[in-house]
């Protein structure tokens, strides 16, 4: 049973359902994706303005924040919602091949209701400390080379929005942080589960030499069938795979040639190393680039090997996730509330914030189909938008009210793998490698490099 105050805060989400709703159907009919979210964040922008937010723009990229204090010392709570959109050219409502297929316009129309619910007058009189608001770009790790350019040009330094925002300062001074994806599992209302898998974004840049394909293909390297080679080295090496590191390699080959009576020259190929920790994800890395090498070796062409910081492995707080829990069970009932210990081996830059800080990345119930499939829409906005607002608005409220006990509980049992965000970003930064993978001497002999790992 909800106290006066809590159910007031309910109310108050309920009295700006329509702007919640309008929000979701917005932003699901003006797609774009990570790091062109222009239209999107000016939306959240001008609704956050009217209810009276001043907001810290990031400006050169889409996104902003906005703090609340409560004039009481305590910790700083950050929640979050992420703008971007995928390409998904066949999704039937896909506007220039782009669709909310992961359900971020949600995320964004549940975090206007709980900006509504906490500008009430006399929200924040029983909590402590102070809560950021937050919308960001580029969760989903897609158009890498569009993003490199981005960082050639001094734009962003990492390609997740997340982690952009924590090297820009955006999250100093945070303590701890949560936010609530929609699902499509909609046997509960809310849930949770223990984290997921971690990625690097790894490119190959294959070079051969172009020749007439059909009057003298032995004139040319074919770095197409490099690029097949190598890929195919890839495969026989999933047995070497380790099961409890959750390792996924998962390519594409975004150029395969120029024309069909050209040997193809310029062929390119895209791929996440996905893994459950940081470490193993660097071994698996070595070996994939050691598969892609040689697959350049076998046909005579070059290679070269790009890889960026991706991102972290999530690890969701598990005192985070009881508070959490019992919030959530008190505003649905406990069969509508599951929180597991299972591992997801996709991946989100949530996990960048997990090392440095205890986080709860949760999930919302009222979306429908496959997500990043074709298929996927808000079918249910009450439980995706309005309802998921309701759950978010109870847990600050749990973790802030009667001095912060329940945060700085959470903080006291906290153990984040690095202490300070810059101790974060300095690991990271070795995960970055632009390398020639195969050098070819004078004398014959071809040498393979991947790099130090």
């Amino acid at each position: 049973m909800l106290r006066d105050d809590q159910q007031n805060l309910m109310d108050t989400v309920d009295t700006y359902r329509q702007q919640i709703l309008d929000a979701e159907r917005f932003i699901w009919q003006h797609p774009e994706t990570g790091y062109r979210e222009w239209q999107s964040s000016a939306y959240m922008e001008k609704a956050f303005e009217a209810l009276g937010y001043s907001l810290v723009k990031a400006g050169d990229i889409p996104g902003f924040y906005t703090d609340l204090d409560t004039g009481r010392p305590g910790p700083r709570l950050l929640i979050l919602a992420e703008l971007d959109a995928l390409a998904c050219p066949t999704h039937p409502e896909a506007v220039d091949g782009k669709a909310h297929a992961c359900g971020h316009h949600a995320q964004c129309a549940a975090l206007l209701g709980v900006a509504a619910a906490l500008s009430r007058p006399g929200a924040l009189d029983r909590l402590s400390g102070s809560i950021r608001l937050m919308v960001v770009p580029a969760e989903e790790l897609i158009e890498i080379a569009w993003r490199e350019s981005l960082r050639q040009q001094g734009t962003i330094r990492y390609y997740g929005g997340k982690v952009e925002f924590m090297r820009r300062g955006y999250l100093d001074g945070v303590d701890l942080a949560f936010m609530f994806h929609t699902t499509s599992d909609n046997k509960a209302d809310f849930g949770c589960n223990a984290g997921g898998n971690g990625c690097l974004a790894k490119r190959a840049l294959y070079h051969g030499t172009a020749a007439h394909a059909g009057g003298s293909p032995h004139e040319g390297v074919n770095a197409l069938y490099a690029v097949q080679t190598g890929m195919q080295a890839v495969n026989a090496l999933r047995e070497t795979f380790r099961d409890e590191d959750h390792i996924r390699v998962h390519p594409i080959i975004t150029a395969g040639g120029a024309s069909v009576n050209i040997i193809p020259a310029d062929v390119r190929l895209e791929s996440y190393v996905r893994g459950a920790t940081l470490d193993c994800i660097r071994e698996a890395n070595g070996k994939v680039s050691r598969a892609l090498a040689a697959g350049a070796a076998a046909l005579g062409a070059k290679v070269t090997l790009i890889d960026r910081p991706g991102y972290a492995p999530l690890n969701n707080d598990p005192r985070l996730m009881e508070v959490a829990k019992t919030c959530l069970t008190e505003l649905v009932g406990p069969e509508r509330v599951s929180f597991t210990d299972r591992w997801s081996t996709g991946s989100t830059d949530m996990g960048d914030l997990s090392c440095v800080m205890p986080v709860m990345h949760g999930y919302a119930a009222g979306a429908s189909g496959m997500g990043h499939g074709d298929n996927y829409r808000i079918s249910d906005p009450e439980k995706a938008c309005v309802q998921s607002a309701k759950g978010q608005v109870l847990l600050a409220v749990a973790l802030l009210e009667d001095d912060a006990a329940r945060a700085r509980a959470v903080l006291a049992e906290a153990k984040p793998l690095y202490a300070e965000q810059a101790a974060y970003l300095e690991a990271i930064e070795k995960l970055s490698c632009d390398l020639e993978a195969v050098v070819y001497d004078d004398d014959g002999t071809i040498r393979i490099q991947t790099g130090k790992r």
